[in-house]
Parts: structure tokens; C-alpha cells; sequence
């Protein structure tokens, strides 16, 4: 360890400071430096730690050995033309990330179900919509697609706060008083029983677009969605159009294909929609700090490393 260093990209230079300070409590011996940082040795660089990488750049490292995301998701890495393909890459997953997640996720649900978006525009239209007394969790279906770390996290926490909640895997899997559908087949079954839907897929070449009009359209009416999976996943214009002809009846929406969002956005002003700018599992500097310290600690021992993206699985 002593001597490796690890670049990192995230936060910028404000974060670097911070960074740094984690890790020499962490790992002492790390060398750790900013990513624009000129006086880097690129034959020293062994670990990046990145968000939205300069396409190129992980491949100037002739050292390399882990690249580490700085986000749960790993599709920022990949847009990389150039990106190393026999470097392991690792996806950000810690305790607090599936914390904040399922705090997210169980506000998200509790708003809906208590009617937040229409309270929000009637606030602003000065209205006072004491008729808008919504529904109870406990007759609320909630369906999570995806049941990885996170969507089971999201699943248990949302069956503790009284919802009824079913999930949705490519493969059979027992989570305790979740009703778990697996696999294509079953995918149609589970959004016919759904009120609330919660998308935590991966960015996979099938899943994109998945949040479109014909998924829209085997809801019930008046179902809705929270969305915190990947900007790939959502046909913004089919959202727009299942809100206002009344067959979605709110959304909250915490990714975007583009970000930040244009402030022109029509889902920015949408009475029936909640906008988040991305924040739906933002984790601490220390636990990400902690993370990587862990996964680097396993590297060096030659010990199985967590969280490894699988590109045959697409996460």
C-alpha cells in the first residue's frame, strides 16, 4: 500500500480535502489525490475513484488495478469508449446507501399515498384542500422491480412501515412476507397488482426505456411511480402523457436522463409530479470512504472483492 495512489474524481476540488482527510485515518499509507491534480505519476495511479470519468482518461494508467464508482451505478464508467477492459470495476454499495435509499423510497410512498403532489399545488394555487385526506399504507400495493441490495432493502422497509409489497426479480428469490414474481413471465402479473410502483432495475440493454407506454398501460388506473433507478429507464414523454390523461396519478422522480434537469422541464411544473435532483441514496463521504477502504483492504489481501460489476449480468 505504501505508495499506491488512488485519483479520485468526486465532488470536485471542494471534496478533495475531505476525501483526504478519511483516508489517512483509513489507510495511511494511501497516497490520495485530486483527479486535475498535474504533478500525478500516472505509473503510481493503481485506484480511481470516479463519477463521470473523462472518457480516455482511466486508460492512461498503465497501473491500474480498481476502478471504484463513487454511485451505486456503474453506467457512468461505461459510457467510456476507451475504458480498460480487464480493470474490475465496483459498485458503490454501503450500509447507508441502502439506508437512505429505503428512507427515500418509504417517503416517496408515504407522499403518495397521502396525496403530496395535489397538497404541493394546492398550497400554491392558495387553495385549501382539506377534502385531500388520501389512502391508507395498509391498502396500498407497492411493487419494487429489481430486488438487488437495494430494491430488497426497499422492500423490507417498506413491508415495516405497512405497506402490502410485492417484488420483481429475473430470478426466484424468499423475502420475508414480500410476494416475490420472477422472471418475463411473471412481469405482466405484478404490475396488474400494483399501486405504487418502484423502479430499482439496472441499467441493462433490457431494461432501458422499460418505464414506457406499454408498462404504463398494464397498470391499474390511477396507479403511480417512484423512480430511482437509471435516467435510461423512463420515457419522460410517456410519463407526461400517462399523468395527464389520468391512467398514472403522480409520480416522484429522482433520476433523469439529463441532469441536472433543464429548468424548463415539463416534469419540473407538472401539478402531479414531485422532482428530486438525484439525491434519493447520496451517501456520506466517510461511509463511501469506508467502502472503499474495505475493498481496497480486500484487494491488497488477496481476498474476494465485493460488489464487482458483472458485465454478463449488467450489474
Amino acid at each position: 500500500m505504501q505508495g499506491d495512489t488512488l485519483l479520485i474524481k468526486s465532488g470536485g476540488a471542494a471534496a478533495l480535502t475531505e476525501w483526504q482527510h478519511h483516508f489517512a485515518r483509513l489507510m495511511p499509507g494511501l497516497r490520495v489525490y485530486g483527479w486535475d491534480d498535474p504533478f500525478v505519476d500516472a505509473r503510481n495511479v493503481k485506484y480511481a475513484l470516479v463519477y463521470q470519468p473523462d472518457h480516455g482518461r482511466l486508460a492512461h494508467y498503465p497501473r491500474l488495478r480498481l476502478i471504484l464508482s463513487a454511485a451505486a451505478g456503474v453506467d457512468h464508467i461505461l459510457a467510456d469508449p476507451a475504458l480498460p477492459t480487464d480493470v474490475p470495476i465496483v459498485r458503490m454499495v454501503t450500509e447507508e446507501t441502502r439506508e437512505r435509499m429505503s428512507d427515500f423510497v418509504t417517503f416517496a410512498a408515504l407522499a403518495i399515498v397521502r396525496d403530496m403532489p395535489a397538497l404541493v399545488t394546492a398550497q400554491r394555487d392558495g387553495r385549501w384542500a382539506n377534502d385531500l385526506t388520501g389512502r391508507l399504507a395498509r391498502d396500498t400495493r407497492v411493487s419494487v422491480l429489481g430486488l438487488g441490495e437495494l430494491g430488497s432493502a426497499v422492500a423490507m422497509r417498506l413491508r415495516a412501515n405497512g405497506f402490502q409489497v410485492n417484488g420483481w426479480a429475473r430470478t426466484p428469490r424468499l423475502l420475508s412476507d414480500v410476494n416475490v414474481f420472477a422472471g418475463e413471465a411473471q412481469l405482466d402479473a405484478l404490475l396488474t397488482e400494483t399501486d405504487i410502483l418502484v423502479n430499482l432495475l439496472p441499467d441493462t440493454h433490457a431494461t432501458r426505456g422499460i418505464l414506457g407506454r406499454k408498462l404504463f398501460a398494464q397498470l391499474p388506473a390511477g396507479a403511480s411511480l417512484i423512480q430511482v433507478g437509471r435516467g435510461v429507464h423512463l420515457d419522460r414523454q410517456a410519463l407526461l402523457d400517462a399523468l395527464d390523461s389520468g391512467r398514472l396519478r403522480s409520480a416522484v422522480v429522482d433520476v433523469f436522463d439529463i441532469e441536472p434537469l433543464p429548468p424548463d422541464d415539463a416534469l419540473r411544473g407538472h401539478p402531479k409530479v414531485l422532482v428530486t435532483p438525484h439525491i434519493a441514496s447520496t451517501v456520506s463521504y466517510a461511509a463511501r470512504a469506508r467502502q472503499v477502504a474495505d475493498v481496497l483492504g480486500a484487494h491488497l489481501r488477496g481476498a474476494p472483492l465485493p460488489f464487482v460489476y458483472d458485465a454478463a449480468r449488467g450489474y
